[in-house]
């Protein structure tokens, strides 16, 4: 197993990994998701982490670093897609990814990593509280535009 950046050329991996993430969602068309992947790689302060086994990508999640001007202007992170395909879950790969990801985000001195799941069973919850997020301190809300 090795845990490391997304380099540039992986994004055809990842959108394959994705296929594990959504089920119902349409894939982007390709011209969509280069104009977003470029959009993304040109950000340093977007990172998208990768397991890796045998070469193959396994499990990713996004961490995006906001400035801040609260908290002595010490940043925050926001975690997002996290998804490990099933054919290698109950592994401790995705454990392992997040903690790389907090890791990084403690390194860029966040004061905070926040991550959300649409996922409401206790397996889910128990998973990301054996990473380190706490489901207690916080709520969170969503606005999404109407259709």
């Amino acid at each position: 197993m090795k845990i490391r950046k997304l380099e540039s050329e992986e994004l055809g991996s990842l959108l394959s990994l994705y296929r594990d993430l959504h089920h119902s969602e349409e894939p982007s068309s390709v011209n969509e998701a280069e104009k977003s992947w470029n959009e993304i790689q040109s950000n340093d302060r977007i990172l998208y982490f990768g397991v890796f086994v045998e070469n193959a990508l396994v499990s990713s999640c996004s961490l995006a670093i906001m400035p801040n001007l609260t908290r002595g202007c010490r940043p925050y992170g926001l975690i997002e897609n996290v998804v490990t395909s099933k054919d290698h879950r109950r592994k401790g790969l995705g454990k392992a990814l997040l903690c790389h990801a907090l890791d990084y985000a403690w390194k860029k001195e966040c004061y905070k990593v926040m991550l959300m799941t649409g996922r409401l069973d206790e397996e889910t919850f128990a998973f990301y509280e054996s990473a380190g997020f706490d489901r207690h301190t916080k709520q969170a809300f969503i606005a999404k535009p109407e259709n």
